[in-house]
């Protein structure tokens, strides 16, 4: 239902010539056609960092929201109008660092939204830092030589999985075809799903390259791992950097959100006719002068 001449932006792309971010935007278009939805109906919410200018890059509904802050927002709109299909779009540093917590407590209440996480271990926009899932040793402005960074990486797949997310994936920018169909699976999925993309910061990050991701990682279709399996996703999804596994890890069928939520039986929120001046009375009896 989408012809990709409708998600041209006329907006040139800042990225730097070779950014992981290029891959990641190809494949959002080619999963966004195959979904096969209206086009109207397809939201991005992005945070701050590289990876959140990509709306500016593609022609989508979106909204750029705060750094850290992409989960929440995205909650609302789906709350507001269950049609839509809301895709977060957020990098390592928006999601884990500043937004961690509102990524485990969007985990924990499974809400249907799917978020896709730019994974390349540096906070580029801020040219350097080292990032949440930086491998302990990574030297960079931050962590200087001889010790590097001094901290574990926050993994963001066990988290997700603990946490109660029913469909968590790795996918890789540079294996599009792969990373068009988790993109595909995630937004199709009813429940919090999550898909932690590796990428390479060709600027900043020059042990994370696009040469290292092709050989240190692997499927797990081709391996023969069974998603439904909980604890078996789980080992899975604590390997390190030496050896990464691509594919799904985990799906499940769970209780969504809305479910559990006071829901107005006589239509969606957004269907609602709201008085505003009456709204403007609530307010200015609860406002202290």
């Amino acid at each position: 239902m989408i012809e990709e001449s409708q998600l041209s932006e006329p907006q040139e792309a800042t990225w730097c010539i070779g950014c992981g971010n290029f891959g990641i935007r190809a494949a959002l278009k080619q999963a966004a056609i195959k979904l096969e939805v209206p086009h109207e109906e397809l939201v991005l919410i992005s945070g701050i960092g590289c990876s959140g200018k990509l709306p500016h890059y593609i022609n989508m509904n979106a909204l750029h929201g705060l750094h850290g802050r992409p989960v929440p927002i995205a909650t609302g709109v789906h709350l507001a109008n269950e049609d839509l299909k809301v895709i977060v779009i957020t990098g390592d540093g928006d999601c884990l660092g500043e937004g961690l917590g509102h990524y485990l407590h969007g985990a924990r209440r499974n809400v249907n939204i799917a978020v896709f996480i730019h994974n390349n271990g540096v906070n580029g926009l801020t040219k350097g830092q080292y990032a949440p899932t930086a491998p302990r040793g990574y030297e960079s402005k931050t962590s200087p030589p001889p010790v590097g960074s001094p901290m574990m990486p926050v993994l963001p797949l066990p988290l997700a999985i603990v946490n109660g997310a029913t469909f968590v994936a790795r996918g890789f920018a540079g294996k599009r075809k792969m990373l068009i169909d988790l993109m595909v699976q995630a937004v199709q999925h009813k429940g919090f799903a999550v898909i932690d993309i590796l990428q390479p910061c060709v600027t900043y990050n020059h042990e994370l390259t696009w040469k290292y991701f092709n050989s240190h990682t692997y499927s797990l279709e081709e391996e023969g791992h069974d998603p439904s399996d909980k604890t078996a996703a789980l080992e899975k999804a604590q390997e390190g950097y030496d050896n990464l596994p691509l594919g799904l890890f985990y799906k499940a069928e769970k209780p969504l959100l809305k479910e559990g939520l006071a829901i107005p039986k006589d239509g969606k929120l957004r269907m609602k006719e709201n008085d505003l001046q009456k709204l403007q009375e609530i307010i200015d009896r609860r406002v202290i002068q």
